[in-house]
């Protein structure tokens, strides 16, 4: 099997780390491997497959006989993502960056995998909410039509790197210990106000924009229209960060357009790969993110009717947003780049 040369920016970052386990788990054909990132983390040494590495600080030059660069997200792919494509890499990104971007594909391999043939040198990976999300809609859609999509997530503080997760480890400590709760981190580290996760729900990720929605909450309108195809499907959604460490679980309620049963959405999504039901009700048996975490397969449960439309299924999906939600998907469309001879 030919091999690759691959680099990854964002190396030393919660996702960056996931592609090298990933890279390590799935036996990707790499022959090089460059690891970048910014200035204050270059010289750390890191092991893939066996082998050190000294990561690099990321420069316009760093693309170089590169085949295949793995962006971890964040500001950096703007500036990185043309000088790697100059210099003959295909850049699959994920940040947000290039998803809207009508000359970019944005791909979820299992759910619209031709995409990735139109592509310009970058292909982007969606939102992970929204991967999360239209792993579970594709084989219903494609049997039944969704007329309407109405979502609310439960999203996990691994979701704001790890920055969140220590947050939420330092709060839950200090609580316990009758100590005063410091918040830096959440909603965003970006924003000028800050609440406690710990014990609390917040209803916001990312900034809010004139609509009253944030910008998360609009991603996986836009995102889901493009990668189904469907530039008119109706899809509201609201994003909330929950006190969880790992993997993001969304209520899905759907109004079809043609009848469906929930012992055949069960059957229909309990075939479409990459997805696994979970659904037993009498068993107390349901998707949990606790049992989700560092898993790549999307959960679904909960698979009921809404009665309160002519065709409504309401469903509960699970699913680990560091691995399907970012890298492992970014990897999956690479390993069918792979397979299409696309490199």
């Amino acid at each position: 099997m030919k091999k690759y040369n691959v680099a990854i920016l964002g190396a030393t970052g919660a996702v960056g780390q996931e592609f090298i386990n990933l890279i390590e788990e799935r036996n990707f054909p790499f022959s090089g491997m460059k690891l970048l990132a910014s200035a204050r983390s270059a010289g750390k040494k890191l092991m893939v497959a066996g082998k050190e590495y000294t990561v690099e600080e990321a420069t316009a030059d760093s693309f170089a006989g590169i085949d295949i660069a793995l962006f971890a997200g964040g500001a950096a792919s703007k500036e990185f993502a043309p000088h790697a494509v100059k210099a003959g890499a295909v850049v699959i990104d994920n940040s947000s960056a290039f998803r809207m971007d009508p000359n970019v594909p944005l791909v979820v391999p299992e759910v619209n995998p031709a995409a990735v043939r139109d592509h310009q040198g970058i292909i982007a990976n969606p939102n992970c909410s929204t991967i999360i999300m239209v792993m579970a809609l594709k084989p219903i859609h494609d049997r039944a039509r969704i007329k309407r999509v109405v979502v609310s997530t439960y999203q996990a503080v691994s979701g704001a790197g790890k920055e969140g997760i220590d947050e939420l480890t330092e709060q839950v400590k200090a609580v316990s210990e009758g100590r005063p709760v410091e918040a830096k981190i959440l909603p965003s580290a970006s924003l000028d106000k800050h609440y406690q996760i710990a014990f609390n729900l917040l209803p916001q990720i990312d900034v809010f924009l004139a609509d009253g929605y944030t910008k998360e909450e609009m991603k996986m309108v836009h995102e889901t229209r493009k990668i189904m195809g469907e530039p008119a499907m109706a899809i509201t959604a609201t994003t909330v960060r929950v006190p969880v460490y790992r993997s993001h679980s969304e209520s899905v309620n759907l109004e079809l357009e043609q009848p469906l049963s929930v012992v055949e959405a069960k059957q229909l999504l309990t075939a479409f790969p990459g997805v696994i039901v979970q659904d037993d009700p009498a068993a107390m048996e349901y998707p949990m993110p606790l049992f989700t975490s560092s898993r790549d397969e999307v959960f679904v449960g909960r698979i009921r009717q809404d009665d309160s439309v002519k065709h409504g299924l309401n469903l509960w999906v699970v699913g680990d947003q560091i691995r399907k939600g970012a890298a492992l998907n970014a990897l999956q469309i690479a390993e069918l780049m792979i397979a299409e001879n696309l490199l």
